[in-house]
């Protein structure tokens, strides 16, 4: 899942109980965007943007190296190096009330001996060098500068982080740090996914490709919150047809199948039948329901959105709502990339896109 927190903790979208020696909790990451490299507003200058590279920091390797002999005098450097990140870690991820608790260095102890986890980190060591997270830091430096270009008023994270999550969270954005939970991408075939049931909708985008899509959504979400108290479909739409703009824009040559998360099949039915799926939500007004489940059927992750078609793929108005955004931005050239972010009314936006597929 990706996890997002300004000043609480947050759940982003479903949970889903799952168990391999205890009971976890995994969301989906809703992987997605959807646009063409060529388009014009994509166009970002950055050569005069200078922002630091992001470095990760491998806290991962660092507390698995951690004993019970090394708990006690480790704990303060660890608290210096990852700042407050380290005791939300402790206290959300390992579950106790922090580096001061009294049953702090057993719980820690618990959680890096057990079975599972010990062969996830193992297996997270093996998977990612040193070498495969600097190149991913490498591809995020870019997508940073195109923030920084597009918003220079918003501040990019302070800290990058690897992790292990307990198989708890994919992308973590809380105290001014972006953290990969890595045992979170180990392929579409690792072993522990089917031990926790994961449907293989899911466990196909949890591949190394993917982080950085998942990472850069991560934090847009965070950035520009959904707070419009309008709660209809036409909102939600909109709203991710904003955020899945601005990845675009932030990751031009990032394919849209890792973007997006569909398949090829997925990708053709989207564009075959846009007009045909436009016209089911005009029709009987259903842009306009505000029913919590009738939302959730066109924006929530799965194999296909079945009351269209098995063929459709999930989150079929979110896709509609990257064309309508799209089309308004093509409409609109005098319209900035914050002036999008900031615009609250979808309706507005709708109108104006002029969109007709």
């Amino acid at each position: 899942m990706i996890f997002k927190e300004k000043t609480t903790i947050r759940h982003f979208f479903m949970n889903h109980r799952l168990s391999i020696t205890a009971t976890v909790f995994l969301t989906a990451v809703v992987v997605f965007s959807f646009f063409s490299c060529g388009h014009s507003r994509f166009d970002i200058d950055t050569k005069n943007i200078s922002i630091p590279p992001v470095v990760f920091k491998r806290m991962d390797k660092e507390l698995f190296a951690l004993n019970q002999g090394s708990i006690a005098s480790q704990t303060p450097v660890l608290e210096k190096k990852y700042g407050a990140f380290y005791n939300r870690f402790i206290s959300s991820i390992i579950n106790n009330g922090g580096v001061h608790d009294s049953l702090y260095s057993q719980s820690l102890l618990r959680f890096l001996n057990d079975k599972d986890m010990s062969i996830a980190g193992s297996d997270v060591a093996k998977a990612y060098s040193d070498n495969d997270v600097e190149l991913i830091g490498d591809q995020l430096s870019e997508a940073m500068k195109r923030y920084k270009a597009l918003f220079p008023k918003k501040q990019a994270p302070q800290q990058y982080v690897t992790f292990m999550s307990g198989f708890n969270y994919n992308i973590v954005y809380v105290d001014s740090t972006l953290a990969v939970g890595l045992e979170m991408y180990l392929g579409k075939d690792y072993k522990y996914y089917s031990a926790l049931q994961l449907p293989k909708f899911r466990t196909r985008t949890m591949t190394k490709e993917h982080i950085v899509p998942d990472a850069v959504r991560g934090m847009i979400l965070t950035e520009f919150d959904n707070s419009d108290a309008v709660n209809n479909l036409l909102n939600h739409m909109i709203f991710y047809g904003k955020v899945f703009y601005l990845c675009d824009a932030l990751l031009p040559d990032v394919h849209d199948s890792l973007k997006l998360g569909y398949t090829k099949a997925q990708l053709d039915y989207c564009d075959t039948y846009e007009k045909n799926v436009w016209g089911f939500f005009v029709k009987d007004e259903k842009l306009y329901a505000n029913d919590l489940k009738i939302i959730g059927e066109y924006t929530s992750d799965g194999p296909f959105t079945g009351s269209i078609s098995k063929e459709c793929p999930p989150r079929i108005a979110m896709w509609l709502g990257r064309q309508i955004v799209k089309s308004y931005m093509e409409h609109n050239k005098d319209v900035s990339f914050e002036e999008l972010m900031n615009e609250k009314d979808a309706q507005k936006i709708l109108s104006r896109s002029k969109y007709k597929p």
